[in-house]
């Protein structure tokens, strides 16, 4: 990967890194000198990840005094803290079902994992960040931000709009004090069990759809996500904030 020395020495928070963008974002960041750290439920990942010198957390971000309590703990060891990555989100194993049979926790734990712990964690930042004059936020979002989603779950859809309208607004508001916040929207990459279980449901011919209406022709992968995420996150996007960048392969 091409070096990006403004990168070097950041020090970078990553949620979810038990998730494969997670990983491959925390190792990518880490691949590029800087001070990574890196939060999750599932520890399953961590030691990979400690052995490549991310520092790891269990920590619940649908406890928002936690979840503020984690970028204090950064701050507190590096001393500030230069980008802030909201991976940490899904569907919590959750199914399409109709609207009207929805339960207000299977709601509410939708919108906790994916725009609450977004949230809760770019406010803890906003101080740190302000004070040294700068800052980038990078929220990983969905084709979900900006249409009906796929997986047919309202809460998710209706939580990755809101994670896409809290970029843009808090753009605006921290734009002034340098801090830039922006958004990716990841095309279809089989990260795990769950999508290559949807992904084999939809059969070949499905399948073979799907692929003719991307204009590369293939699926994405992690490292994709964790380019664009590379991108946003250094002074070559200097100039940009309050965006949404598709890394779906040309998706019509």
């Amino acid at each position: 990967m091409p070096s990006l020395p403004d990168l070097a020495n950041r020090t970078v928070a990553v949620s979810g890194v038990g998730s494969a963008f997670g990983v491959a974002i925390a190792q990518a960041f880490r691949a590029q000198g800087a001070w990574v750290f890196g939060c999750d439920l599932d520890p399953s990942a961590f030691p990979a990840l400690s052995a490549a010198g991310v520092e790891c957390m269990v920590v619940d971000l649908c406890d928002r005094a936690a979840a503020a309590g984690w970028i204090e703990s950064i701050v507190g060891a590096a001393g500030g803290i230069d980008i802030l990555v909201n991976n940490a989100g899904g569907v919590a194993g959750q199914t399409h079902r109709p609207f009207e049979t929805l339960s207000d926790s299977d709601w509410d734990m939708v919108l906790d994992i994916n725009l609450n712990a977004a949230m809760a964690l770019s406010r803890a930042c906003v101080r740190p960040m302000a004070k040294a004059g700068s800052g980038a936020i990078v929220n990983i979002c969905s084709g979900a931000s900006l249409r009906a989603s796929l997986t047919g779950i309202q809460a998710y859809c209706a939580a990755k709009h809101g994670l896409l309208g809290l970029t843009r607004q808090l753009a605006h508001e921290l734009g002034p004090q340098g801090i830039r916040v922006n958004a990716i929207a990841p095309g279809l990459v089989l990260t795990g069990e769950a999508t290559r279980r949807q992904w084999d449901a939809y059969g070949p011919e499905r399948q073979a759809d799907i692929l003719g209406g991307i204009a590369m022709r293939r699926l994405g992968s992690a490292q994709d996500i964790a380019r664009a995420t590379l991108f946003l996150a250094s002074d070559w996007a200097g100039f940009v904030t309050g965006q949404i960048l598709s890394v779906d392969g040309g998706s019509r």
